[in-house]
């Protein structure tokens, strides 16, 4: 190709972006004193490199260049020099990828090892179709967590592209049939899965990165993901994926990593934020040693004012150009900690997420705790524009049914909403994202299969992952061929199920629990790209009469407007009953709870009259069946006591139930009745 020619360029935006004559480049860097844009074609080839002046081509601490005569898609690296000392770590003769780019080459396929990783730019159109975010109701959400490659790599699967953002669209008829608004994908930014230390202890094989909580990329797309990743499609096939859920009706929602990034401790690789300026995107003492309140070797410095600029131009990409619907913050409570590890009370980078213009549709959840012991449920920060993943909720619902005394309280609380964690902060309901199981832990089928973490094959002697899981393996450790444990077994799974879809607040699940996927009782799959973190679609087939119960409990949840309430309930919405009519029995040795609610006092358009009944006793009792609220009569609509298909029936077609009729309840059960 000809020569290139090359102007000042512009201070803004960060990144590479068009210009009237070519491609501008932005690099924000305080401490460096030598700059270098380094340039190749997609095969690696030298284009050009060009020395940044220090005068001429920077204003205040962005460094910046245009360059015309470029072709569509290349390459592009920058070389940053400065002084090296315990808090600085420039190396001038290393290329590093942008942090505000928003592809990076070498990344696929998956698993593969790249030499020389380089930021990507490709200039393609893309046909939006008229595409616009649904903005669905959070109040009328149904959450699915899903691994992007774990949901569809599986021989099974059945897709004519495995593993990918195109083998997510090819299952939304599934996620349509199980009533899902919104689906919250695991990190889908750059990340480099063969970062990994520990291998299988059997065969001495590396494991893999498979989660990608390792982010090397805020903005750029993972190659490996899109099953055009080898001809740089990545970016266009990931819109096409957004574009196909949003005309199915169901919401994207992203798992962003924040709080630290790929590059590790001190012995870490550096790729890009360490050489380019370490002072200012990392936590450091006055050693310069990294602070680690992310137990992954670093803390990104989310509060600087420079850092909160890119994290703010990387999430504006990720919302305006690529149609991204929600942002699910990992370990959030990080972006609440000031440049030396404090807890601030109101978090400046908090706070320009939540106040953003180009944001303020968007639908945004902490994970409200990071790793070292700061726990915020209930208290994050300018909670009106924040939903919680709400851990109390996974733990009060765990224990219950596990048959923890003093439960039957707490459970009242958490299914009503959980108004003890939110209300005082003027928050409502759908603040509340209420999950019993997530990709961190046991899936639904082995929280009722294990007591115990069976965590060998991820190296590490079975140290890792949570010791304290609140779960039963009713009466045998792992998989067995008695019919006795198997059928509590899979009683216990639909209590679990159920309870989550007949509580307030916004039920998440995790993919594969609709079909009792296992993961062999690892509760912390993070490192395993196998059999045990990826789907195997013929349990559907398997389980199908669980498959069908959770089915029929959302679609139950999606026709009573009483259980998706805009606002707390207040005094007559709900009646609490006991064994008697009006006879409730919160005390520490109760493990019975019932309810009734009002289906004309829902705060939204009226519907049927719900009254729910758990017992997590191990013998059967007898109720006595309250009067519905609007004196409508009842009929059962599930009863987990009863076998499959009594178990749960469509909605109105169930048998009457008298108002004062003794009713039998089954050990461990939910019986839950609605009027016509």
């Amino acid at each position: 190709m000809g020569s290139l020619n090359h102007a000042r360029g512009r201070c803004l935006p960060l990144g590479a972006s068009k210009s009237p004559r070519g491609v501008n480049f932005v690099l924000l860097t305080r401490h460096g004193t030598r700059v270098w844009l380094v340039i190749s074609d997609v095969s690696g080839e030298l284009i050009g490199e060009f020395p940044l002046h220090p005068r001429g081509n920077r204003t205040g601490d962005h460094w910046h260049i245009e360059v015309i005569g470029l072709p569509d898609t290349f390459t592009y690296g920058w070389r940053v020099d400065g002084p090296r000392d315990g808090r600085h770590r420039f190396d001038g003769n290393r290329i590093l990828f942008d942090p505000a780019c928003t592809a990076i080459a070498g990344g696929h396929p998956w698993g593969a090892v790249p030499l020389d990783r380089r930021s990507l730019f490709v200039r393609r159109p893309f046909d939006w179709q008229g595409d616009v975010p649904p903005c669905l109701p959070l109040e009328d959400s149904l959450v699915y967590e899903l691994h992007v490659r774990g949901f569809t790599v599986h021989p099974s699967s059945m897709v004519a592209h495995p593993g990918t953002f195109m083998g997510l669209v090819e299952k939304i008829p599934h996620l349509k049939g199980l009533g899902v608004t919104a689906v919250e994908l695991l990190p889908v930014h750059e990340f480099d899965e063969n970062d990994c230390p520990f291998r299988d202890p059997d065969t001495g094989a590396p494991l893999r990165n498979f989660w990608g909580y390792n982010t090397i990329g805020f903005a750029a797309v993972k190659a490996a993901y899109a099953s055009t990743g080898g001809t740089n499609g990545q970016i266009a096939e990931f819109r096409e994926m957004v574009r196909a859920f949003h005309q199915a009706g169901i919401e994207v929602i992203l798992d962003v990593v924040f709080n630290h990034t790929g590059e590790g401790n001190a012995l870490g690789r550096t790729t890009s934020f360490r050489g380019i300026d370490n002072e200012i995107f990392y936590l450091l003492d006055s050693a310069g040693n990294y602070l680690n309140f992310s137990g992954c070797g670093n803390t990104v410095n989310c509060n600087h004012p420079l850092v909160r600029d890119l994290i703010l131009t990387c999430l504006r990409y990720w919302v305006a150009d690529m149609h991204v619907d929600g942002l699910r913050f990992d370990l959030a409570s990080i972006l609440g900690r000031d440049r030396l590890g404090r807890v601030l009370v109101d978090p400046p980078v908090v706070e320009t997420i939540s106040e953003d213009g180009v944001l303020a549709d968007t639908k945004l959840i902490a994970e409200p705790w990071d790793a070292a012991g700061l726990y915020q449920v209930g208290l994050f920060p300018y909670g009106g524009r924040w939903s919680e993943w709400n851990g109390q909720y996974r733990d009060i619902v765990r224990r219950f049914w596990k048959g923890d005394a003093g439960m039957a309280g707490p459970l009242a609380t958490r299914m009503c909403g959980s108004a003890d964690l939110y209300e005082s902060a003027g928050r409502k309901p759908m603040h509340s994202v209420n999950f019993i199981t997530c990709h961190d832990g046991f899936t639904l089928a082995d929280l009722v299969s294990f007591e115990r973490k069976h965590n060998k094959a991820n190296g590490e002697d079975n140290r890792d992952g949570c010791n304290h899981s609140h779960s039963f393996n009713c009466g045998h450790e792992g998989p067995t061929d008695d019919p006795a444990v198997i059928a509590l077994r899979a009683r216990m799974a639909r209590n679990l199920m159920g309870t989550l879809f007949l509580s307030q607040g916004v039920p998440m699940i995790l993919a594969g629990d609709e079909f009792l996927r296992t993961q062999q009782g690892n509760n912390n799959a993070w490192c395993q790209d196998n059999e045990i973190s990826w789907v195997d679609w013929s349990l559907a087939d398997l389980h199908d009469d669980f498959l069908r119960f959770t089915r029929l409990i959302s679609g139950l949840r999606k026709r009573v407007p009483a259980l998706r309430r805009r606002e707390f309930l207040e005094e007559g919405d709900v009646v609490w009953h006991g064994r008697l009519p009006g006879q409730p029995d919160f005390s520490p040795e109760s493990q019975f709870l019932a309810f009734a609610l009002d289906g004309a006092r829902t705060g939204r358009e009226s519907g049927p009259d719900l009254f729910v009944l758990v017992w997590a006793g191990m013998q059967p009792i007898t109720a006595v069946i309250p009067p519905s609220p609007t004196g409508r009569l009842w009929r059962r609509v599930v009863d987990t006591g009863l076998p499959s298909p009594e178990d749960i029936v469509d909605f109105g077609t169930g048998p009457h139930v008298d108002a004062g009729a003794q009713y039998r309840i089954w050990d461990r059960s939910l019986v839950v009745l609605a009027t016509d």
